[in-house]
């Protein structure tokens, strides 16, 4: 006998595997109607139509549209304050890195961060998340880089660590002190990166405070070089390296993280051919946030080249107090379907298997199969096309994570 049977599902939508989708597959997921799955404590032990089953707890889907989970992989989660007054700057066209420069920015966010508590930023975040399961988050990704020296960047990843011990969203942490150069650290650049180099990657490592190491690769923040030296000495303390990269110009950062074998890299608004090959050919998986292109009026990143050139395609949200203050992975999902073209099939890949597997997860989480864990949404919709038909809607109705229910909108 089973722990618990999810009954009467009109339609389970869910990818397959245990590795990224990139090409014609990223499109191609198992559709099963009046299905069920079981679930035996915290993983899937079998999923079938017809005759379900005996079990200890039963949930009726009432005939509802049934995924896995929501996988974001690229958030900014941990930060201080907020940036609401750049929104005039930005509207009268002014460049992301001018308000850098001018000490705006990730700046900002620095000092508002540096000026917080860790319990304070923790209670924070915490906020978001519980907004983000709402919403069909069940996996997050989890970035530093808002301390900028060694002992805040290790107060970020700490908070990280604790909240994913204090709530349900699973974290995924991701180091990022190349994220700007701190204002004390204007005008010695390579004394910054050494820091980076020589004692916040080897102590993040020790810690074990994060799986990944990412760097912000553009002008005017960290040249592919730099990028490079950051990216490798992670590697070399076993953090998997990522890039955000193209978001602004294209000076070769998607070309060296493909190079490096990155797990990911991310924004891609300006990739050119050379970086879709680069990743293609280094197993890299563009990780897209469509939010944040139309946050910013930015142009889109050429997802379906990325597709058809065999590079899996993730969404991330991107939330963070600048350049995408939105927490819903749904909002991204809607607006990447638009603005990629992409369809319902390739966008739910996209949010669950492919997001799984650019933070390494695709083994346990990102598809509902016997031995996956057992995250998983009930909708308020019987099919996967309603979910991007009502744009700006949340119709997650019912949340399950590791088999226990958190979230139900009937109660």
């Amino acid at each position: 006998m089973h722990d618990l049977l999810i009954e009467n599902i009109g339609l389970l939508a869910t990818p397959t595997g245990t590795a990224a989708k990139a090409g014609a597959a990223q499109g191609e997921i198992s559709l099963l109607q009046n299905a069920w799955i079981a679930v035996d404590g915290e993983r899937v032990a079998a999923v079938g139509t017809g005759d379900a089953p005996e079990a200890r707890e039963r949930f009726d889907a009432c005939g509802r549209l049934v995924t896995p989970g929501l996988v974001d992989p690229h958030t900014h989660l941990i930060f201080g304050g907020w940036r609401e007054h750049e929104l005039a700057m930005k509207l009268r066209g002014v460049p992301y890195l001018d308000i850098l420069a001018a000490g705006g920015g990730i700046l900002s966010t620095v000092r508002s961060t540096r000026a917080a508590t860790q319990e304070e930023l923790e209670d924070k975040a915490a906020r978001e998340l519980r907004v983000m399961l709402a919403q069909g988050v069940t996996t997050c990704e989890a970035k530093s880089g808002y301390g900028l020296n060694l002992e805040e960047e290790l107060k970020l990843l700490r908070a990280i660590r604790s909240l994913n011990e204090r709530q349900p969203v699973e974290l995924a942490a991701t180091f990022m002190g190349a994220h700007a150069l701190p204002e004390e650290c204007r005008d010695d650049r390579e004394g910054y990166v050494r820091q980076i180099v020589e004692e916040m990657i080897p102590r993040v490592a020790a810690e074990g405070l994060a799986e990944f190491c990412d760097v912000f690769c553009e002008t005017g923040v960290f040249t592919p070089e730099e990028s490079r030296r950051i990216l490798e000495a992670g590697q070399r303390h076993g953090l998997k390296a990522k890039c955000h990269s193209d978001e602004i110009d294209p000076i070769g950062g998607t070309e060296m993280a493909g190079e490096l074998g990155a797990v990911s890299c991310e924004h891609l608004i300006r990739c050119q051919p050379s970086g879709i090959a680069a990743m293609a050919k280094g197993g890299t998986i563009a990780c897209c946030l469509p939010a944040t292109s139309f946050y910013l009026n930015a142009t889109f990143a050429p997802a379906r080249q990325m597709i058809e050139a065999g590079v899996p395609v993730a969404f991330g949200s991107d939330f963070n107090p600048g350049s995408c203050p939105v927490n819903s992975l749904q909002v991204a999902m809607n607006i990447g379907c638009y603005k990629y073209r992409m369809t319902p099939e390739e966008c739910m890949t996209a949010v669950t298997l492919n997001a799984a597997a650019a933070i390494r997860r695709a083994d346990r989480i990102g598809t509902l199969e016997p031995g996956k864990q057992a995250d998983m949404l009930v909708w308020d919709a019987e099919n996967l096309d309603y979910l991007f038909y009502r744009f700006g809607t949340n119709l997650v109705r019912t949340v399950f994570k590791r088999g226990r229910k958190l979230l139900d909108a009937k109660t």
